[in-house]
């Protein structure tokens, strides 16, 4: 199935304790279907003190988001859902809620 999310979108959190956040999406896991958004979905790593890191102690650092807990934000700030449609010889993502075409 194509891509609807890709990386460097615009999206909104729809689910979860991070509901109604907005962040850049970092990283797509299409085998998972799984999104890691910027900003988003914080988790705290224990991690050893080692040669590369000699301080160790807590770490903060963005976990992955199920694809369809997130929403791309449209040109009007509102989560919108994803289409396509053929323009020339390309296949575009279109917006539902406007009709216009998501740049990536």
């Amino acid at each position: 199935m194509a891509a609807k999310i890709k990386k460097g979108d615009r999206v909104v959190v729809l689910a979860g304790k991070d509901k109604g956040k907005q962040g850049a999406v970092s990283q797509v896991l299409p085998k998972e279907n799984r999104v890691v958004v910027e900003g988003v979905n914080l988790v705290q790593r224990h991690t050893k003190a080692t040669q590369a890191d000699p301080q160790g102690g807590i770490k903060s650092k963005e976990a992955a988001l199920h694809v369809s807990n997130v929403a791309i934000v449209d040109s009007n700030g509102k989560p919108t859902r994803v289409g396509f449609k053929i323009e020339g010889d390309k296949k575009v993502r279109v917006a539902k809620t406007t009709g216009e075409v998501i740049n990536g």
